[in-house]
């Protein structure tokens, strides 16, 4: 019933897709979701070397034999990775799907991207972002709104308003995402013209995402006021969980503290272990205000089918079936 461009394109089952997320998207977690139908995307940041970053790659096709995609992280980072060399990786190891997100390709890496004949997705939050890497070459992109855990950039659009003025300019499809976890919401950016599903806070909260249980609990208990924005006045503005650090960053910030300082507070090292140990108030949490509507902690799978099941009741009953 939901088959897309975006599924013929990719090869999936459904038109979903995992959002990218640091020390979340590892192997085991982007198999599953793969595995569930949709499109898993691997955080390449996460690794500091082409080895390890080559063994995460071979881990996925040890634990699947569906789609996956690998994210190359454009954004500025605390510890920046060669793209080049990772994106000789993949060549290497023969991936199909490469995702980019941040500040649009530069020009030699997309180049290469089309020369390997690659599928190139690229995610951002805005119209004219779309609209260069689409003249670029991109395949498919990826716009998420306002409400969107992690970077929201600072445009400040909404979902409702951004996915459909992306889909009028655009010939390439789009994928819509920002606030959506159920299948209300799914439906919602497919009639907004979307073609594909992305996801993140709502995958966040299931069986397999390898976090601390106790973190996946807190968040259930979250309703949609328990997120604020952070590092706004540094540019770079992200969308997290309410706890002590996000609260420790927000109040440095209003007290104008040295970009260091601020940094400490939201280091990525700071919310590993904090996924790792349970320790709620260690780090900041990119979560999105979708997370009001995440009542339980689903198998990736349970949620996928739960997802098009209440999509399907919802078009019947608009058709009066």
């Amino acid at each position: 019933m939901f088959e897309t461009r975006v599924t013929r394109i990719l090869g999936v089952k459904y038109p979903l897709v995992g959002g990218t997320m640091m020390w979340i998207s590892t192997p085991e977690f982007v198999a599953a979701i793969s595995n569930a139908g949709g499109l898993g995307v691997l955080a390449s940041a996460m690794y500091q070397s082409a080895q390890s970053f080559a063994e995460a790659v071979d881990g996925i096709r040890g634990l699947t034999d569906k789609p996956f995609a690998v994210n190359l992280n454009l954004f500025p980072m605390m510890r920046p990775v060669d793209n080049q060399e990772y994106l000789d990786v993949l060549m290497e190891k023969g991936v199909k799907i490469v995702e980019t997100s941040g500040h649009a390709a530069p020009d030699a890496l997309c180049s290469r991207l089309k020369d390997a004949g690659m599928i190139w997705i690229h995610k951002c939050v805005g119209l004219r972002y779309a609209l260069k890497v689409q003249e670029m070459g991109a395949d498919l992109v990826t716009v998420v709104g306002y409400e969107n855990g992690g970077a929201t950039g600072k445009l400040d659009i909404g979902t409702m308003v951004l996915v459909p003025r992306v889909v009028e300019e655009s010939r390439v499809p789009v994928i819509g995402g920002g606030g959506i976890a159920d299948g209300r919401g799914f439906l919602a950016v497919l009639a907004l013209g979307a073609e594909g599903v992305i996801i993140g806070t709502r995958l966040f909260i299931t069986q397999e995402a390898p976090i601390h249980d106790r973190l996946k609990h807190a968040l259930v208990q979250a309703s949609e006021l328990d997120t604020m924005l952070v590092l706004r006045s540094l540019g770079a503005t992200h969308r997290v969980w309410i706890n002590e650090a996000a609260k420790r960053c927000r109040d440095m910030e209003s007290s104008q503290a040295g970009v260091t300082e601020i940094l400490s507070i939201v280091a990525g090292q700071k919310a590993k272990k904090m996924y790792d140990t349970g320790e709620l108030d260690g780090g900041v949490v990119s979560c999105g205000q979708g997370v009001g509507l995440c009542h339980d902690i689903p198998t990736v799978q349970e949620l996928f089918d739960r997802i098009m099941s209440e999509a399907e009741e919802i078009l019947a009953r608009l058709a009066g079936g």
